[in-house]
């Protein structure tokens, strides 16, 4: 039983172990890294997921605007401010293949966020963005999506999934915040009449998953039960055999107990034996038969010569 209570509790302090490693998140890149522009194709590539190591790297791409792809995500702030972010569909152009042809990804859209706006009113106002351009941002991954009631035009969050859906075309699973927009060399304004938004490198320190770590402490206190419960197996087992040979004595003492009260009720003196008895009564029917027959009452002296006490003398009406 020990050792099955080893091998349970080994195994819960394996999970724990993992537990604890895995509450430590991998740490984003150094701003030394994510602050040099690399190509979008050569950190992500189409329908493949963003990994921690290729968020929030600064990338450029070349392709073009896609016409009607605008949309205005819900529920964004800026410095305390409730508004929408303008969204366009970017067209990226994808390596050719080994043979010289276009790859099928060609055609993969990403979302670029060009700025934010106060109202819906505001950003009616903002021309979309067209034709081939260069972009340079910042690569973030997809947010969840959201169940809200719907609204033409409008997303709850900047879902990559939900942006397939509506634009009908293949959509990296990252999205872009513009910083830079250039055609044909020429910087554009493309946040005109839009709030620029800024997203810094993130946070250095290494984040923690709480979580992951109430999920180790647990798996210990499950070790821990497991000692227990052995200890509590054989404690009981302990208990029981105490019992038993308190029984077993209990039962032995209340066997001896009738023979040992049989030995004190018995008399300690001489017993009278029949013949005793027999020779006394014979002897006193001899002398009440002499006394009636004579008439006369003889007392057998008593000791001192002193008759012996008894009933009184009918006959002569004297008492001795």
């Amino acid at each position: 039983m020990l050792i099955l209570a080893m091998a349970i509790a080994s195994v819960f302090v394996l999970l724990s172990r993992w537990q604890f490693s895995s509450s430590s998140e991998t740490a984003p890149p150094a701003p030394t890294t994510t602050e040099t522009v690399r190509p979008l194709t050569d950190v992500l590539d189409p329908l493949s997921p963003l990994y921690a190591t290729g968020a929030d790297q600064m990338v450029s791409f070349d392709g073009a605007f896609v016409p009607g792809a605008r949309m205005l995500v819900q529920d964004r702030l800026l410095d305390g401010d409730e508004g929408l972010w303008v969204v366009e569909g970017f067209a990226v152009e994808d390596p050719t293949g080994d043979d010289g042809t276009t790859a099928d990804a060609a055609q993969a859209l990403i979302p670029v966020v060009l700025g934010w706006v106060p109202s819906v009113e505001d950003a009616a106002t903002v021309p979309e963005q067209t034709g081939a351009s260069t972009v340079v941002g910042r690569l973030l991954p997809p947010e969840a999506p959201e169940l809200a009631r719907p609204v033409e035009g409008q997303l709850p969050t900047l879902s990559t999934a939900a942006l397939s859906n509506i634009w009908d075309q293949p959509v990296y699973a990252a999205f872009v915040v513009a910083s830079e927009v250039t055609r044909d060399g020429a910087p554009v304004s493309f946040a005109a009449g839009l709030e620029e938004v800024v997203v810094g490198p993130q946070p250095q320190e290494t984040p923690v998953n709480w979580l992951n770590i109430f999920y180790a402490i647990e798996w210990v206190v499950f070790a821990g039960f497991a000692f227990f419960l052995w200890w509590r197996l054989v404690a009981d087992d302990h208990r029981r055999s105490l019992e038993d040979a308190a029984d077993a004595e209990e039962a032995r003492r209340t066997a001896d107990e009738p023979r040992t009260a049989a030995q004190v009720a018995a008399p300690s003196g001489p017993r009278l034996t029949s013949s005793t008895t027999s020779s006394s009564t014979t002897s006193s029917s001899t002398t009440s038969s002499s006394t009636t027959s004579s008439g006369t009452t003889t007392r057998t002296p008593g000791p001192g010569g002193t008759p012996a006490p008894g009933p009184p003398d009918t006959e002569s009406g004297t008492f001795p």
